[in-house]
């Protein structure tokens, strides 16, 4: 399963849910969400800075892309941000063998 760490951020509709209930469970949530399609929360935070949590979710593409779509649909979050963790060694093996064959603009 490839692995996905989502960033995202909190609507006032989803911070003022915090408010009137402090002990929600985000990670609980995520995770059943993921779940119901067979993907998996590795990790939750909570984050202080740009993004207000973030998840590691493995998966297919497709799961956290369709986790996107049901949180950012709710109204409860906002700025979703899915990253694929890539191994960058095989993809500049497979850089290194398209080299040869690129040709620049004007040559």
């Amino acid at each position: 399963m490839a692995k996905f760490y989502t960033l995202g951020c909190y609507t006032a509709k989803g911070l003022a849910g915090f408010v009137s209930n402090p002990s929600t469970d985000r990670k609980a949530a995520t995770s059943a969400l993921a779940a119901s399609v067979g993907a998996k929360v590795t990790q939750y935070s909570g984050l202080r800075g740009k993004y207000d949590f973030m998840a590691v979710i493995e998966g297919t593409f497709d799961q956290a892309a369709a986790a996107a779509m049901v949180a950012v649909s709710s109204g409860a979050v906002s700025d979703f941000t899915i990253l694929e963790d890539v191994d960058l060694n095989e993809i500049a093996k497979t850089a290194q063998k398209m080299a040869s064959s690129y040709k620049e603009p004007g040559k």
